[in-house]
């Protein structure tokens, strides 16, 4: 009888304890109970993408005597395979690299521009009030293949042909499907079937893969021929730059062979502000990395640490300062070649502690103006770095998942969407021009100390990357975790703010918040006049690789939210 109480009362004890665990946990020894694994470690090269089959060809690459850029470019090339859904060789790229040689930081705009032909009054004439999300009217120039060729000419060790060969082998013999790209390839059926060319290339059958099926793209596998063995040229000069245009226009489109035949990428110089002793690197506008500097600045000005991961107050001040940022970025954030972006004013620190100050620590804001700064959708993010120190932050992205859905007969690749993200009223930044780059929310992202190279990384996911960025250092730096809990930790989303686009925030938008905030923290944020809402999916995908000087080592994480991983040797 003894014996049956003492067993009672230790279940009891147990089921107590339970209730108090968060859901989520799981039975790990060491670190934060939200941690899915351990950072992975090495003392050569590291790579972590979110697919294993790009994670592993990244390291073959570097085994095999390439660099950190080759393999960048190889495992892009594959995700743009396996990860359709995110990202291939019809949309934009956008790179930080480290380069060990000159110990400097280069940045590259390997984004694309509206086509000539297509003007605003079109848009006006026809009744058009934004610009729609699929079919030909959202088309721009891919810029991916020239930003591979401009990567590959500056920093490349291997020659194209070998960088290509590992996508090449997987579109032609197959391979699995993974579990949540055949998700997202399901839901992106749903809306893109019938757009021009998209079920010859992914519904064969007439439906998408399942998960675990094997899945051959041949059109793709004889497109990366072409460019391994012709090059740059034959993209954007040659016969896939004619299968483009020709495809295009019978489908009532404006993106020409012109249009093609003039692309360029841009090198430009990243930018940052120092956040507690750690240097943040980002690109300029037209993308929108400066957002998640402005949120740095704005947040510095508050003792994070002290207010905790999961409290109110913590949550309330970074959704408030990311309201603020996004004011900016709705106004300014656009392209440079056509618009005076202050950028420098908007990155400021004292501009940061003026904007601070409108920041109710007890009310959330319902609207904000943008300031006065003084003058002057789904991706993949991969990183990888090298035996010599080379490091290389890339993103990649068809905007929205599998973007436009126009799928030109034979190549393999659905062409972006990214003309959707400009507005359509005269007097905004961000207007349709003719041959101008759209706002564009993908953004790799790298960080400093003391001049050396730290820690390369990203957040896929529209404009969810700012606010991530963000999140990811302040996890680091304010609240001591490792590389893979700050990845994994539960993130905060704010939607709702003014766009880019032309659209104006007037009901303080909506916070999401994933599993593994409390309640009571939810509660109290809905006191303080937050709207909170439950979403499944938008909370993005992280890659990162640290450098370990000390030990001379590099440390890599990976995202548990998407199928990949990091891995090293």
């Amino acid at each position: 009888m003894a014996k049956l109480n003492i067993i009672a009362s230790a279940a009891l004890a147990f089921s107590c304890a339970a209730t108090t665990l968060p859901s989520n946990a799981s039975d790990r020894i060491t670190g934060h109970h939200f941690a899915t694994r351990s950072e992975a470690m090495a003392p050569t090269a590291m790579a972590a993408t979110s697919q294993p089959l790009a994670t592993q060809v990244a390291l073959d690459i570097m085994q095999d005597g390439g660099n950190a850029i080759d393999a960048a470019i190889a495992a892009n090339a594959v995700l743009g395979l396996v990860e359709p859904t995110g990202n291939g060789i019809g949309g934009d790229l956008y790179a930080i690299v480290w380069d060990a040689e000159t110990k400097k930081l280069h940045g590259l705009n390997a984004s694309g521009r509206s086509p000539q032909s297509l003007t605003l009054d079109y848009f006006k004439e026809n009744g058009y009030e934004s610009i729609p999300a699929r079919g030909v009217l959202p088309l721009s120039v891919p810029g991916a293949v020239d930003g591979w060729f401009e990567l590959h000419d500056r920093f490349g060790e291997l020659s194209m042909e070998k960088i290509l060969q590992p996508a090449i082998n997987y579109a032609e013999s197959g391979f699995p499907v993974t579990e949540v790209i055949a998700y997202y390839m399901k839901r992106n059926a749903e809306v893109l079937k019938d757009i021009p060319g998209f079920a010859d290339v992914f519904m064969r059958d007439g439906n998408v893969p399942e998960k675990g099926e094997r899945f051959k793209n041949p059109d793709l596998a004889n497109t990366y021929k072409i460019l391994a063995n012709e090059g740059r040229d034959s993209f954007y000069k040659g016969k896939i730059a004619r299968t483009i245009s020709d495809f295009v226009e019978k489908h009532d489109g404006f993106l020409s062979y012109d249009d093609l035949a003039q692309h360029s990428s841009t090198w430009v110089d990243p930018v940052s502000t120092n956040y507690r002793g750690y240097d943040l690197w980002e690109l300029p506008p037209n993308t929108q990395g400066i957002a998640a500097l402005q949120i740095l600045n704005i947040l510095e000005q508050f003792d994070i640490k002290a207010m905790g991961h999961d409290s109110p107050e913590y949550i309330h001040h970074f959704v408030e300062a990311k309201k603020l940022a996004f004011e900016d970025r709705a106004k300014y954030y656009s392209d440079p070649a056509f618009n005076d972006v202050p950028v420098q004013g908007l990155i400021d620190k004292e501009y940061g502690k003026k904007r601070a100050q409108l920041i109710n620590s007890e009310r959330a804001g319902r609207s904000f103006e943008p300031g006065n700064p003084p003058t002057e959708g789904d991706t993949i993010y991969l990183t990888t770095a090298d035996k010599d120190g080379n490091m290389v932050s890339l993103i990649q992205s068809n905007y929205r998942g599998m973007g436009s859905g126009v799928t030109p007969t034979g190549l393999g690749f659905v062409l972006q969407n990214r003309g959707e993200l400009f507005a359509l009223d005269p007097n905004h930044r961000n207007v349709f021009e003719p041959g101008k780059r759209p706002f564009h929310t993908i953004i790799p992202a790298f960080v400093t100390k003391d001049g050396k190279p730290l820690m390369s990384y990203g957040v896929m996911g529209g404009a969810t990357q700012p606010q991530m960025h963000a999140q990811i250092l302040i996890n680091l730096i304010d609240f001591d975790m490792n590389l893979q809990e700050a990845g994994d930790a539960p993130r905060i989303l704010h939607t709702g703010s003014s766009q880019p686009t032309g659209s104006i925030m007037e009901d303080g938008g909506v916070v999401s918040l994933e599993n593994g905030f409390s309640k009571n923290t939810r509660r109290e944020l809905i006191k303080m006049g937050h709207t909170l809402q439950e979403a499944v999916g938008p909370y993005g995908g992280y890659q990162a690789i640290w450098k370990d000087h000390e030990q001379d080592v590099y440390i890599g994480a990976s995202e548990s939210r998407k199928d990949g991983h990091a891995a090293g040797y």
